[in-house]
């Protein structure tokens, strides 16, 4: 796919997304109830040298859809801190091994309670605004999300005929739905180059790879717009398969949504992945716009979300302290250094990293 595929696609979705709403019916999350959720992760690292690990904890607290809780843990390790992104505000575990003949080892215990979250777009409402240092910091471009260059020229060709930001933002969300493909074989959640992905034609991917691109578009049309990444912890209450963490191993469910800021609305959920992956995945598989499944799916998951899933954080370009590596694209993954060689956060099962959850409520 060239730039002027992209460009002539970009036009087409933007007449798909000035057509009605589908109503949804089967895939519909409307804040309800809170649930409660623990989540452990277990590291375990062998003897050898000098060791470190940095951990994401989970540090979105949003009124209306998610608060974390208590958090402890257990380590053989010397040190161990909280420490707090200067910039995002992401909260991460800290851990510090010495050199020892036998194997490290940490647990660490979350608690965090959930809930769905929907908001009416039908009308704006009384929200309150963004204020002026959380818009730069949202409109910003980050080191693999530029808003300049094809970022912008391809966002201007999508919100071309948008009368509101409601609009731009309802015009990438479906122009990403339309134009881009979900691809198996991308490791862990994918990378999040939106430029590269432009450049060279390639739109397809996993969640950071496709949600990132609805935040950088949406970024450089002007709008605030940020990654939320996070874990799925529990089925979807909805039926959907590919929706949920069917077991309580989630040590490989990891997955980044997207927000929106709309004026009169706050925060807006949108999650076009999660449309591409019922697509690929819900049974029986490759699913085409017209399913059912897929109507309820991409009729909902901009504007709402289910909450059996939590979120990590909402940080790029992370520097972790300590090391002298470079800084990690996002934090949504442990990561560990033994001897300053950092571990593949991908590879679990070598690195080695598991995670398990269990609902609490009752």
């Amino acid at each position: 796919m060239n730039r002027r595929t992209i460009l002539k696609l970009g036009v087409a979705a933007s007449a798909v997304a000035m057509l009605p709403r589908m109503a949804a019916a089967s895939f519909a999350p409307k804040p309800a109830g809170w649930r409660e959720f623990e989540v452990i992760t277990r590291i375990d690292l062998p003897a050898g040298d000098v060791a470190q690990a940095w951990v994401p904890l989970p540090s979105v607290d949003q009124e209306g859809w998610m608060k974390p809780g208590a958090l402890s843990w257990t380590t053989s390790a010397e040190s161990a801190e909280i420490k707090t992104d200067p910039v995002s505000g992401a909260r991460f575990l800290h851990v510090q091994w010495e050199a020892a003949d036998a194997p490290r080892s940490l647990e660490i215990v979350a608690t965090v309670a959930t809930r769905d979250r929907a908001t009416d777009l039908t009308q704006a409402g009384t929200a309150p605004a963004l204020s002026e240092e959380d818009r730069a910091l949202y409109t910003a471009p980050t080191a693999l999300i530029p808003t300049d260059g094809i970022v912008r020229q391809t966002t201007d060709q999508i919100v071309v005929g948008a009368r509101s930001d409601l609009d731009k933002a309802r015009l990438i969300y479906e122009w990403i739905v339309e134009s881009t493909a979900r691809n198996p074989e991308t490791r862990g959640c994918g990378l999040g180059d939106v430029a590269s992905m432009l450049e060279m034609g390639d739109l397809t991917g996993k969640c950071a790879d496709l949600n990132a691109l609805f935040v950088g578009l949406a970024r450089a049309a002007g709008l605030p717009a940020r990654d939320v990444y996070g874990l799925r912890v529990a089925p979807s209450a909805f039926g959907y398969k590919s929706l949920g963490a069917n077991k309580p191993d989630v040590t490989k469910s990891q997955h980044c949504r997207a927000e929106v800021y709309l004026e009169g609305f706050g925060w807006v959920a949108a999650d076009p992945a999660d449309v591409r992956k019922v697509m690929l995945e819900e049974p029986p598989g490759n699913l085409g716009f017209d399913d059912p499944k897929v109507a309820d799916a991409r009729a909902a998951l901009f504007g709402a979300w289910e909450g059996n899933w939590i979120g990590y954080n909402f940080g790029h370009d992370i520097a972790l302290p300590g090391s002298k590596n470079d800084p990690v694209a996002f934090l949504m993954y442990p990561e560990a250094e033994i001897g300053g060689e950092r571990l593949d956060p991908l590879d679990a099962a070598a690195f080695a990293y598991s995670i398990t959850a269990r609902e609490l409520t009752a």
